[in-house]
């Protein structure tokens, strides 16, 4: 929310505070400052120039040529591409020589043939807004001549984010009563808009019927005849540019001015495009709605609506309709100002997608007390600027104020607090806030709440308000932190850890993805992980866009679509990891399925290019087979499975001793090269869960061998469809208790079928022996190893080389 120091400084005294010192202050009140912008800055050669003629460009279908009084006696001739002015209107001019507050100087030139000398001036080029899109109309009660400087001071634009519990700071009066707690200063208004002294009286049902009390609990509204819309005067259009709003004419930037100096959103109908009264109901299933915003929304029955005798006219509390928006020709108004239940309009505004400024502050909650009060200050403004009559206030429903005190125990807020503080300093920094306080003594004492802080329900959280206003920096500490002991989620997060380094040691860089992706994505969970046990992909109610309409089922889409847009950017390689949770949810089942996967997607080369590697070694499957190897290094066994899957041109089940872990695979050539990738890419993805607790069930620090190893090799020749990964199997399932290791450390197969014959390959295996218990005789390992190689020659019909 923006807010602007020039308007604060109109409720509280912010003489002698810097713009630093305010945002420092409403920091450690719990006002979070996200930014300052300066507004405005040195208008010296800026002046107010009057237009009093004004003819098209003769070179340049865009410009035109205006002759302008700047109040030296003579006319000044300036070439302008702006067109929302007229001949009369008054404006800044840049005479030649100023410099404005972005920088630029200006200096008399000739443009498209005709000479300029100086600028007249948008509002942004001035600082003094954010629209650009034209001139910056001034009153044309200013003098021309007179500087600029004079209309206008400078300005401190604060961007606050207000915490959800305090819609009471979602405007400048609340910002500046807070201001004022935090300060000790004086806050220069009424805490709230009573409205006292305002006709009111109950609606009959034909003007105003409440259908819907339980979304709507009270409903007011105000006819005023006889205005006459048109531009703002030039104070209300300063206000609202201050804060980014644009002007649109006196009704509608009254409604604006209110909501944001009071936080009470209001709504003007044009009386004479409404058929009959009001009435407040819910939304009928399939009706249609055209808004201000010039888009059509389906309505439902969860949704609020403001309608006439005839048809919708506003969604209660988001926005009104364009059918019954006011326009330059409206002369009757009828003005709205209600509560509306907070869930009701956070689900209508998720639900369409459509936020507004009122619907922030209704989602959040508003003051229910001044909601006659702000609506008499939009009368009165109306009337004083527009003109016309106002009739008596009619109310609908009515809102259960809550009753009651709270007490605040002075020894519990010392003890909680760590502080002495006396109770009379307790008093005076509540009753600043607004509190009044009812009856007590020295011991304990009972505050009525004001209406607006919805956030005051319990006793400690008048204790929390003492601690924000006296200043927690101000607490001493005063008791040494315990250090608490190794939790699960410690365990968990060092476990990450240890993998994100060890995956990061072996060359790959971790990328971060979306969480949501396209239904166009789905088809790039190649593994399928998603449909286990029948999940589906978890599907958005509200997208924000056709790019994030679905829960990520894994992880393998966005790093599929970051190899895509490496491709793009000419890179070489592809080595990446990701951590991160994935979503799934069963058809039968309204629950949520969340969980922890890591992915590892290779591509391109594995190395460096330099003089030492001119070709550098291509990813391949076995350079991924040694990435998972080596993730769980001497603590686990790791080996793969081949098993079908037409997503892919290579698949296998990743196992951590008996226990499939996840999946690895090799995408088909032809998608490699959509994503723009000529060499193999290769993919893995793992259950975390899985993969952790297959690793801490195995956690051990082995000691160092006290005795040597010896080594045997042999070679194999094998029909050459027969996986490897077999041999390996069945020797681990020999459980010799010296054969420590097998190691295939070559693949041989020969096209012409010159030294292997075709259909053949041979395999090298490397095999390590060792006891735990002595040394072994040469004797005794070459009759082991003639065992192992005569039941590997039975097993897989195979001839040793």
């Amino acid at each position: 929310m923006r807010v602007s120091r020039n308007w604060l400084g109109e409720h509280v005294d912010l003489t002698g505070l810097t713009a630093e010192e305010i945002a420092h202050r409403l920091t450690f009140a719990g006002v979070e400052v996200e930014a300052m912008e300066e507004r405005g800055g040195d208008f010296s050669g800026v002046v107010v120039a009057a237009i009093c003629k004004s003819e098209p460009h003769p070179n340049a279908e865009r410009l035109s040529v205006c002759a302008v009084d700047d109040g030296s006696g003579t006319l000044r001739q300036i070439v302008c591409g702006a067109k929302n002015y007229a001949v009369g209107d008054h404006v800044p001019l840049a005479l030649p020589g100023a410099e404005l507050p972005g920088g630029a100087r200006i200096r008399a030139t000739e443009l498209r043939g005709v000479q300029s000398d100086g600028m007249l001036c948008s509002g942004v080029e001035l600082g003094m807004g954010d629209d650009g899109s034209g001139l910056l109309i001034l009153d044309r009660e200013t003098r021309p001549g007179q500087a600029f400087a004079d209309l206008f001071e400078n300005d401190v634009l604060f961007e606050l984010e207000i915490t959800p519990n305090r819609p009471d700071l979602l405007s400048h009066r609340g910002i500046a009563r807070e201001l004022a707690a935090a300060t000790g200063r004086e806050f220069g208004g009424a805490p709230a808009l009573s409205g006292e002294g305002a006709p009111v009286r109950v609606a009959t049902a034909e003007e105003v019927r409440l259908d819907a009390a339980e979304l709507c609990p009270l409903y007011t509204a105000r006819r005023i005849r006889g205005v006459k819309a048109g531009p703002s005067p030039d104070w209300l259009r300063r206000r609202l540019e201050s804060i980014g709003v644009r002007s649109v004419n006196n009704v509608v930037d009254v409604t604006n001015f209110v909501l944001f100096e009071t936080g009470q959103p209001l709504h003007a109908f044009d009386l004479n495009r409404l058929q009959g009264g009001i009435v407040v109901r819910r939304g009928e299933a399939g009706e249609s709605f055209l808004a201000l915003d010039g888009e059509t929304y389906l309505l439902t029955g969860d949704d609020v609506v403001i309608a006439d005798h005839r048809r919708a006219v506003a969604i209660g509390g988001v926005m009104g309709g364009e059918e019954s928006g006011v326009t330059e020709d409206t002369s009757d108004l009828l003005l709205e100002s209600a509560c509306f239940l907070p869930a009701a309009i956070r689900r209508t505004s998720r639900r369409l997608g459509l936020s507004s400024d009122s619907s922030y502050r209704f989602e959040r909650g508003v003051d229910p007390c001044q909601t006659v009060g702000a609506a008499d200050l939009a009368t009165r403004l109306i009337l004083d600027l527009a003109g016309g009559t106002a009739e008596e206030v009619l109310t609908a429903g009515s809102v259960a104020l809550r009753r009651g005190a709270l007490r605040y125990d002075y020894c519990q807020g010392n003890r909680l607090l760590g502080i002495e503080m006396a109770p009379a300093e307790v008093d005076a920094i509540l009753s600043r806030l607004g509190l009044r306080r009812q009856s007590g003594d020295e011991r304990e004492s009972w505050w009525e709440i004001p209406s607006y802080r919805l956030d005051l329900e319990r006793s400690v959280d008048l204790i929390e308000e003492v601690a924000r206003m006296h200043g927690l920096d101000n607490v001493p500490g005063r008791r040494a932190a315990l250090l608490p002991g190794r939790s699960k989620v410690d365990v968990r997060y060092d476990a990450l850890m240890q993998l994100r380094t060890s995956l990061a040691g072996a060359g790959l860089l971790e990328a971060r993805t979306m969480k949501l992706v396209a239904a166009a994505q789905l088809p790039d969970d190649v593994f399928g992980l998603r449909k286990s046990g029948g999940s589906e992909a978890v599907p958005l109610r509200n997208p924000l866009s056709d790019d994030h309409t679905f829960m990520r089922p894994s992880l393998i889409p966005g790093l599929l679509a970051a190899a895509e847009r490496n491709a793009r950017m000419g890179s070489h390689a592809l080595r990446f990891f990701e951590l991160g949770a994935v979503f799934s949810q069963h058809p039968k089942s309204p629950a949520i399925t969340e969980a922890e996967h890591a992915a590892i997607l290779l591509g391109g080369s594995m190395e460096s290019r330099n003089w030492l590697t001119p070709r550098p070694r291509a990813a391949d499957f076995a350079g991924l087979r040694g990435i998972l190897e080596g993730l769980a290094g001497s603590r686990a066994r790791v080996t793969l499975r081949r098993r079908e899957n037409q997503a892919l041109a290579v698949c296998a089940e990743v196992l951590l001793e008996k226990t499939v872990v996840g999946q690895a695979g090799m995408l088909w050539p032809a998608r490699s090269r959509e994503l723009g990738w000529e060499s193999g890419v290769f993919l893995a993805e793992l259950d975390l869960s899985k993969w952790m607790k297959g690793v801490a069930a195995l956690d051990f620090v082995e000691p160092l061998p006290r005795y040597p190893s010896v080594s045997r090799d042999v070679a194999l020749e094998v029909a050459a469809d027969m996986p490897a990964g077999e041999v390996g199997e069945f020797l681990n399932r020999l459980q010799e208790p010296i054969l420590e290791e097998v190691l295939l450390f070559d693949l041989f197969q020969d096209s012409s079928g010159e030294k292997l014959a075709l259909g053949r390959k041979s395999l090298a295996y490397s095999l390590t022996y060792r006891s735990p218990e002595r040394t072994l005789t040469s004797e005794e390992v070459d009759a082991l190893h003639r065992e192992i190689v005569e039941r590997l020659v039975r097993k897989f019909d195979a001839r040793v080389r």
